[in-house]
């Protein structure tokens, strides 16, 4: 969309959402009414590019459809998220064909609809537009797209449209075309405009995608165990953290690379230095990494609970830290990236772009500090099936790390051993990521400091009253299905709603319901620097839709709510 086009809709809101309402969804969309949503169909994800005043949004919504609306124009946004309060609609600006911030959401959808918008796309950015499109579809989905044929009569600008051209598209993009209806007439009666309506579907089918990870998994050759090691760190990173993403361009993806050095570290700390259990045939001395800086780090007593995204390193802390990834990323680099493949070496899975890492002093571990050592890229399509189907892979790459494991001698003679032997119980214990108590005991601390200064504590859902004796930290986001213990996640409510909310998801109503009072006690809880610098740390890395270097507990809010969207979308999670 150009300038003066993006100016119109911007001048011309109110307006336009009038005329856009005169007319009702139905009448609009007949045209495709056998693939309409059937009722209450709770389980669906739509995607309503260029949703204008909502009127869509509403009519899907009140369907039971979970919406996410895309809207450029700050003015028809605005009108939009009134007509559909308290709904299941989930606002974001962007627009075709970059599509960026809907891209880092990492959900699919059931229905992508798009309205009058394919002729603001100019003819050279079209194929671009299409494939973002076409790789947010879940097998089976419907992509609905209405063509309008016409010039405009005012400042709006719109190039030529055809049914032909999004059939060629959609071949090369696999999508089969449903229907393609004859020009209609126009609804608001303008008699030089004429519709087309194109409903293109998804078939079907595998995952390449899918089939190398199971490959790498259980298949490949393995000298110890880095492979599963680096596998293991991307899904935790693609799934925890998603928002750490620096670039996605040219169907690959780059993430700060010190971010995987720091969770190679923590997984490999829990294992050999905390449960003692070997990585190598031979010993764990044998590990390219465990040298002087690894060492360091254990002598300064930072652990994986210590090494966590927003802590903040003294000097001498951050030396020991630097050295260590040093040697874990030579190990990386020299071992999995150059071994995992595709069929042979000239098809790696993974590269390594290296800057030297030149900061001094104390350090705050945020993503700035992670990117400060360079890039790890991976393709695309690979991030996001490794991101969709995280929940189903994880749990075979433990597995089969503990089969690993259990093959080494030097760990079999442990399991043999008669004074406290190893357990298979161990080996899964040790591979957690997440502290299995999820340590909230800084919240319950704030919540105590809070109280002896005469901030009146309340729940965030109810507003009811609490002490920090009676009150739970309740994971916004719950525990069970998202292991993430950061500040943003963690707020105070009575026992009884912890209990009932138990590892369900706040529904749309309730989080815009409560808005107010998560705002207040985050600018409460995270008043001091230090303690704001770490949320803000924490909730750029995990909440993909958050501008770089936010500083704003309300942009925080909007994108905890279209996280919360976004695992619903992937892991069907009920609500509460």
């Amino acid at each position: 969309m150009d300038a003066l086009t993006a100016k119109f809709y911007e001048t011309n809101a109110e307006s336009l959402a009038t005329t856009y309402d005169s007319v009702s969804f139905k009448r609009v969309h007949k045209a495709w009414e056998n693939f309409w949503p059937k009722k209450e169909c709770r389980d669906l994800f739509a995607l309503d590019i260029g949703a204008g005043s909502g009127r869509d949004a509403k009519w899907l919504a009140e369907r039971g459809v979970q919406v996410v609306a895309v809207e450029p124009t700050a003015a028809l946004r605005a009108i939009g998220k009134l007509h559909t309060q308290n709904l299941s609609v989930n606002w974001i600006k962007d627009s075709l064909p970059d599509f960026a911030e809907v891209t880092k959401l990492g959900m699919r959808f059931d229905l992508i609809l798009a309205s009058a918008v394919w002729m603001h796309i100019a003819p050279s950015e079209r194929a671009r537009a299409f494939r973002k499109m076409a790789n947010l579809l879940n097998p089976g989905a419907q992509l609905i797209i209405s063509l309008r044929h016409g010039d405009f009569e005012d400042s709006r600008s719109g190039h030529a449209v055809s049914a032909e051209e999004l059939e060629k598209l959609a071949r090369h993009h696999g999508l089969v075309m449903k229907l393609a209806t004859e020009k209609q007439s126009d609804e608001l009666g303008r008699s030089q405009v004429t519709w087309q309506t194109v409903v293109l579907s998804k078939p079907e089918d595998g995952s390449d995608n899918l089939a190398t990870i199971r490959q790498v998994i259980l298949n490949d050759s393995k000298s110890a165990t880095y492979k599963l090691a680096l596998l293991r760190t991307l899904l935790r990173i693609a799934d925890a953290h998603p928002g750490s993403v620096l670039d996605r361009s040219d169907g690959k993806v780059a993430i700060p690379v010190g971010l995987v050095a720091l969770y190679w570290t923590r997984q490999f700390m829990r294992l050999c230095n905390i449960g003692g259990l070997h990585q190598h045939p031979l010993t764990n001395e044998k590990l390219g990494f465990i040298k002087k800086g690894w060492n360091a780090l254990a002598q300064r007593h930072l652990g994986p609970d210590e090494l966590m995204v927003g802590a903040f390193l003294n000097q001498e802390e951050a030396e020991a830290l630097k050295a260590a990834f040093q040697d874990v990323l030579r190990t990386i680099k020299e071992g999995p990236v150059t071994f995992t493949y595709r069929g042979d070496r000239s098809q790696p899975l993974f590269s390594i772009d290296r800057s030297i890492h030149r900061s001094k002093g104390a350090v705050l571990l945020d993503n700035d500090y992670f990117a400060s050592y360079g890039s790890f890229i991976l393709e695309e399509s690979l991030w996001d099936c490794l991101r969709t189907y995280h929940s189903w892979i994880e749990p075979l790459v433990t597995q089969e790390w503990v089969r690993e494991m259990r093959r080494y001698k030097c760990n079999q003679q442990q399991e043999l051993r008669t004074d406290n032997p190893v357990t298979l119980g161990d080996y899964y214990e040790h591979l957690k990521w997440v502290d299995a108590k999820h340590d909230t005991s800084a919240i319950r601390d704030k919540m105590v400091s809070l109280h002896q200064e005469g901030y009146p504590l309340k729940s965030v859902w109810s507003g009811q009253s609490v002490t920090p004796q009676s009150a739970h930290v309740d994971h916004c986001l719950p525990f069970a299905h998202w292991p993430n213990n950061d500040r943003w996640n963690l707020l105070p409510a009575t026992a009884r709603e912890n209990t009932s909310k138990s590892d369900k998801l706040p529904n749309t109503k309730r989080l815009n319901q409560s808005r107010t009072r998560v705002l207040e006690w985050w600018q409460a809880a995270f008043e001091e620097e230090g303690e704001r610098n770490q949320f803000f740390a924490q909730a750029q890395v995990s909440l993909p839709s958050l501008p770089a270097g936010c500083r704003e507990f309300e942009a925080v809010y909007e994108a905890m709510g279209l996280q919360s969207a976004g695992l619903k979308s992937r892991l069907l999670l009920s609500e509460w």
